[in-house]
């Protein structure tokens, strides 16, 4: 008899299969999302049944916990339509995406789902009452139009998936889109309500959107004096906006080979630091690789891919070089810190090498998963493993971005700033170049709430670490708190705020 774990993590893996393959979870190898609006109607319904039983359910409070997030927070997702409005980024736009996972999962059972997958996408962009960017509209057919001037690849097969990419372009292009004034889901319909759903869901807590802001200028103020600080003992300044200008100005890349044996010698201190920290330790590898050429414009920064479960693949930490003669260095140790070791990689591996439920290994839940890494970059910090005051100033460097996306996504989507606004807001409180600040912003438009789950999840964590230090006294070991978290799989905040305190109650 199938459990609702099991029933919940099938209906996930529906969501997306390609991140089934990505993980090597069998049985949705032949599979792409399902885009269609009956589609969306069928998964809504089977989600809502479960939402339905999981009280009555055999389940253990944590699934049931989980169980009820991810059935509601797909829910939420499909109810909000993103799918009609996000056309650009490659970590949430569903036709990017699909270009940048070519390089990473197999596509020889699914390629023939790819035209019907393109013409779904597009169906839902010609009839929808609100529609993406103009700007990313552009920014998605530019996407396209570099993969169809590329070589014919591999994944492509004998099928005609160029054609129905050039139809999806000439789509793209066709749309009118809103101007940057109108950049937030306040502008479209039912977006107010559609975003306080997507802020409880991402955040797995009760702030508001304004709460939310508030805290973000309240951080962004307070890491003022931490650049001061240690800005005067590297260039002997406490002007933040001369530390700024330093760092945007004087600690660059010089080529793109220098920024990945860093990250490299970075993870290498890790690795050999963490059995310190750490009781359990994962045994899939990580690898550094830089992400494939054609997908640099629309890829992120850096992110993780899981190792596979089988252990064919190691997990994957993917640097992107792109414009890297233009990005300071300082960045490099931290970012590491964050997506590999201690960061995703141990989080992830650990996770998925446990006797738990899929359900419980692979679950989306953003506060958890980007809490862990963005409180692993101030925990390296205790682990010793900055190399220098300038690799700290990173550290500050990534805690003010994510600082700031509490203010310009809660201002974007919640109070209606403009994109320019928002871009701005980043140039005077964060050191990111200017073309990270307009991918940054980007990227926010495109997911509402997602950029909220850093902070508000690291926050946490560090504040049950806390509670928990008070509780057990000399007791406390900062391996066993660790492994708690870790060990438990993907939880919302307020479980594992109950599993901290249940493990405090024992030692």
């Amino acid at each position: 008899m199938t459990s609702l774990s099991d029933e919940t993590f099938q209906a996930m893996m529906d969501w997306d299969p390609l991140f089934a393959t990505l993980v090597g979870v069998p049985g949705w190898d032949d599979r792409l999302p399902d885009l269609g609006e009956d589609g969306h109607r069928a998964l809504r319904a089977r989600l809502a049944d479960i939402l339905g039983r999981v009280d009555a359910s055999d389940e253990d409070p944590v699934a049931r916990d989980v169980i009820r997030h991810q059935a509601t927070s797909i829910i939420t997702e499909i109810d909000a339509r993103l799918v009609e409005h996000t056309v650009a980024s490659s970590m949430t736009a569903p036709v990017a995406n699909l270009l940048s996972m070519t390089s990473q999962v197999d596509f020889s059972q699914r390629r023939h789902l790819v035209p019907r997958f393109l013409r779904q996408a597009g169906k839902r962009l010609r009839e929808t009452d609100r529609g993406p960017l103009r700007r990313h509209a552009e920014n998605g057919a530019a996407h396209i139009a570099r993969f169809l001037a590329s070589p014919k690849q591999e994944w492509e097969g004998e099928i005609d998936v160029r054609g129905e990419f050039a139809r999806f372009r000439e789509i793209l292009l066709s749309l009118e889109g809103r101007d940057d004034e109108h950049a937030g889901l306040c502008w479209l319909p039912e977006g107010e309500a559609n975003y306080a759903k997507l802020v409880r869901d991402y955040t797995t807590t009760s702030y508001t959107p304004a709460e939310l802001h508030r805290l973000g200028l309240d951080l962004i103020a307070a890491l003022r004096e931490e650049y001061a600080e240690i800005g005067s003992r590297v260039w002997g300044t406490t002007d933040v906006a001369e530390i700024f200008h330093r760092l945007r100005t004087d600690l660059l890349w010089a080529n793109e080979d220098d920024m990945l044996t860093s990250a490299v010698e970075a993870m290498a201190r890790a690795d050999a630091e963490a059995p310190k920290w750490f009781g359990r330790l994962p045994r899939a590898l990580c690898e550094v690789r830089l992400v494939p050429e054609i997908d640099r414009e629309a890829a992120p920064l850096a992110y993780y891919a899981d190792a596979a479960l089988d252990g064919s693949r190691p997990g994957v930490y993917w640097l992107n070089p792109l414009g890297a003669t233009e990005r300071s260095r300082t960045l490099s140790e931290v970012v590491a810190f964050h997506e590999a070791v201690p960061g995703h990689h141990f989080q992830l591996s650990i996770a998925a090498e446990t006797e738990l439920s899929n359900l419980r290994k692979f679950a989306f839940i953003d506060a958890y998963l980007e809490g862990w890494g963005l409180y692993t970059e101030r925990l390296a910090d205790e682990m010793g493993l900055y190399s220098s005051d300038e690799a700290r100033l990173g550290m500050l460097g990534l805690d003010a971005m994510r600082a700031g996306r509490l203010v310009v996504d809660t201002g974007l989507h919640a109070f209606g700033w403009s994109r320019q606004k928002a871009v701005d807001y980043l140039r005077e409180n964060t050191v990111m170049p200017d073309s990270e600040i307009h991918s940054e912003v980007d990227r926010y438009v495109e997911a509402p709430g997602q950029a909220l789950a850093y902070m508000v999840g690291r926050l946490e964590i560090l504040r049950l670490r806390a509670e928990a230090m008070a509780a057990t006294g000399e007791r406390f070991d900062i391996r066993a708190f660790h492994d708690l978290v870790l060990e438990n799989g993907v939880v919302p905040l307020s479980t594992l705020g109950n599993l901290v305190t249940a493990w405090s109650g024992r030692v």
